[in-house]
């Protein structure tokens, strides 16, 4: 009897924050965690930090917004293992920040599409080969209930006077994504689904890692649940083309 693969996780920005909780709590399930990360030293420190938990990790040299280094890291992530059985697109930034929509500058609106949309289109699609290859898979696309156009256009959501163009804009598109891709890869064995981790206290935004947590956020543990979960069900699992959150379902 073949012995059963490891299951072998890519994290997206994953050297802090929720992606670097992701990566512990995914990693002591018994996930072999392939640490992405823009900053070779962040990053080498947070696999340090995982290995000295005793969990198996490596870091890939990744930033979203370098088509080279993206097709650099799914050749080396070829060579070295040969597959891929999850893809966590974790690594997001908001370079707005509620300006009215009238004067918020398009230069601004295109960071924040090149990390959140472009990014993880370009990590997608180039790492689709090698979750075929890792098949039964899985793709979570970590979105936001601010990319929620249900929850911006009702009067009674708590969005509905958010101003925020070009971070609820890219969120909207990851989750169109989500859904185009779901379709796509459905009889292909590889499931996508949208997380939203909520309002979280991390270094996000500017914010320091280490300064207390502002009222009304929840912790990084919190924020990494529903991400967590969904990356721990059977790899069989066949959900797919959901938007959800630790709460349950979310509006598109």
């Amino acid at each position: 009897m073949a012995a059963e693969k490891t299951i072998l996780t890519l994290i997206t920005g994953a050297d802090k924050g929720i992606g670097f909780a992701t990566a512990q709590a995914l990693g002591k399930k018994g996930q072999h965690i392939l640490l992405g990360a823009r900053n070779q030293e962040r990053g080498e420190k947070a696999v340090k930090q995982l290995k000295d938990d005793g969990i198996k990790a490596d870091f890939i040299q990744l930033d979203v917004t370098d088509k080279a280094q993206i097709k650099a890291a799914a050749a080396k992530i070829k060579t070295d293992y040969g597959y891929l059985s999850i893809l966590i697109n974790n690594a997001g930034i908001a370079m707005d920040h509620h300006q009215p929509a009238s004067e918020l500058s398009t230069d601004t609106i295109r960071q924040d599409f090149d990390v959140n949309y472009f990014g993880l289109i370009d990590v997608t699609q180039a790492m689709i080969p090698l979750l075929k290859a890792g098949r039964p898979a899985k793709i979570i696309n970590i979105s936001s209930n601010m990319g929620s156009m249900g929850l911006a256009s009702d009067p009674n959501s708590q969005f509905y006077k958010v101003n925020s163009l070009g971070y609820q804009s890219s969120k909207a598109s990851v989750n169109f994504a989500t859904i185009i891709f779901s379709k796509e890869l459905a009889d292909e064995g590889i499931t996508v689904n949208s997380v939203n981790p909520g309002w979280t206290a991390t270094g996000f935004g500017g914010r320091p890692e280490d300064a207390p947590a502002p009222a009304g956020m929840q912790d990084v543990a919190t924020g990494a649940a529903q991400i967590i979960k969904m990356a721990s069900l059977p790899i069989d699992d066949t959900t797919t083309g959901t938007f959800t959150e630790n709460a349950g379902k979310l509006s598109w």
